[in-house]
Formats: C-alpha cells, structure tokens, sequence
C-alpha cells in the first residue's frame, strides 16, 4: 500500500521568526534548524524534532510539498537530505518531478485556467488601480496568479472582502497570508496536482497538510488531513469531515504536524 503525504510548507511545516509563537523559558525552547536563506540571511525554519520526523516520513511515504511558492522560490527551501521526488509549486500551477517542471502538466493547468476565469491582466490592472500607503508591493507569479504584500495594520477592514468579492464574479478566489493577500484562479488548486502524483505514483491513501484557504480542497480530499491552530482556516474556523487541528500553535504545531502524519502513514 502506497501513502502519499502532500503537506503545504509556510505557516504549516516552516515557520519565519516572526511566527514563531514560542514563549517560555530559554532552557524549554525547542532546538530550530535553518532550511531557508534569502539574499543570505536565514528565513525559514522548523524544529530539529520536526526535521528528523520529516525524514522518516520521506522513507515511509511518498513525501510531496505543496505550496504556493514558484519554482525557484521553493527551491530555496532545503527540508530533507535527498529532495523529495515530486513536488507541487504555484499552487498546482507547475509539477516539479525529479526538480524538473513537468511541461505537458504545466501547459494542461494554463489549458484549464483559460476556460474558467478572467485573464491575470484584469487582475493585475485592478490591483494596480486599486490600492493605497498599505500596499507595499505588488507581484505575479509564473505568469498564473497575483499577490500583494501588505502593511497589515493599515489594511482597511473591507478592502480584502471588496477584492474577493468582485474576483469571485471573474473565476478568481483570495486568500490572505500573513503580509500576502493572493488572487488565483479558480482552476489552479494544489488538490488537481496531489490527484495527479497519486495516479501516477499507485498511491491508495493521501493524507495532507495546511494552514490556509488554499489548502481546503485539498484537505478535503485527502483520505485524512491536519491543520494548524492558526492561520487563515484556523481564523475562519474551518472544519471538514476527517481534519483534524493541532493542539499547539507557531513552530511547535508544525511539528506536531510532521509527528501526526507519520504516525497515520505508518499505521497498520
């Protein structure tokens, strides 16, 4: 029996300093390991216990990220010895297998986003006609989705609603993370990508992993699924049949995650 792992990373399995969450004594702190730099200084990070759970898992499992980093962000992350063999990266926008963009995957995606939602220009445009002081940067990502990256405490209370409401009526979802507020297409999801790696690799279970309302449909399609008590689903309070919620938030619930997924792929 194949099992198949497919668990978001930001917020979920590494953590930055600043979501952290840990309090205590210095003696009680848990040891953390760097997996990420950026321009040279650290950024991402998850406890030793979670990397060496991690490492296990990869050998018990088929071990998959998914994220919605692109490619190159997520190849800045160096989460166990020998890389995993498929990743999913762009929110299901591009399969990585091997390390390598799978092209016929990636041109399949654009294919089905094409047919459902309004092209990234218009978004794009209202995003950059549309804004104020509080938006401090705006991207696109792999030419498939947009993001902004925003001073939280200046964002006005109904922006991310107004946006979210006026992407709907175009095919396009919202989600915001931390400092990021992302605008994807309804047809870019993690869980089409998950479904593919499990075709291909023979897998009979999926377990998933993942903190934001990015994840959800994947969560629900996994055969059993974890998310942290924190972050965006964790805010909306969301719940499905076969999820469960960590009881520890910040670093120490990304562990609990990697512990929580081994134990269920390694169960009789």
């Amino acid at each position: 029996m194949t099992v198949l792992v497919c668990s978001d990373l930001d917020r979920t399995l590494i953590y930055s300093a600043a979501a952290f969450a840990l309090d205590g004594p210095d003696e009680t702190m848990p040891r953390l390991l760097c997996v990420e730099f950026y321009r040279g200084a650290p950024l991402s990070y998850l406890t030793e216990t979670a990397a060496r759970t991690l490492e296990a898992l990869s050998a018990a499992a088929v071990f998959v990220p998914a994220t919605t980093r692109t490619p190159e962000q997520y190849r800045r992350v160096r989460l166990l010895e020998k890389p995993p063999a498929y990743a999913i990266t762009a929110n299901g926008g591009h399969l990585l297998v091997d390390g390598a963009d799978d092209p016929e995957w990636a041109a399949s995606v654009r294919e089905r986003v094409a047919g459902r939602s309004a092209p990234l220009a218009e978004i794009e445009e209202r995003l950059a006609r549309d804004g104020g002081d509080f938006v401090l940067k705006r991207r696109s990502a792999s030419g498939l989705f947009a993001y902004t990256v925003v001073d939280r405490a200046a964002l006005p209370p109904a922006w991310v609603e107004d946006l979210a409401g006026w992407c709907a009526e175009r095919g396009w979802r919202t989600s915001l993370q931390g400092r990021k507020v992302y605008c994807l297409p309804d047809g870019l999801t993690k869980a089409a990508a998950a479904a593919e790696v499990a075709r291909r690799t023979g897998a009979t279970t999926t377990l998933a992993a993942g903190d934001s309302l990015l994840d959800a449909e994947l969560l629900r399609a996994a055969d059993r699924s974890i998310r942290p008590a924190h972050g965006e689903l964790h805010d909306a309070r969301w719940s499905a049949p076969g999820t469960a919620v960590t009881a520890a938030s910040g670093i120490a619930a990304g562990q609990e995650i990697a512990e929580w997924l081994l134990e269920r792929a390694t169960a009789p």
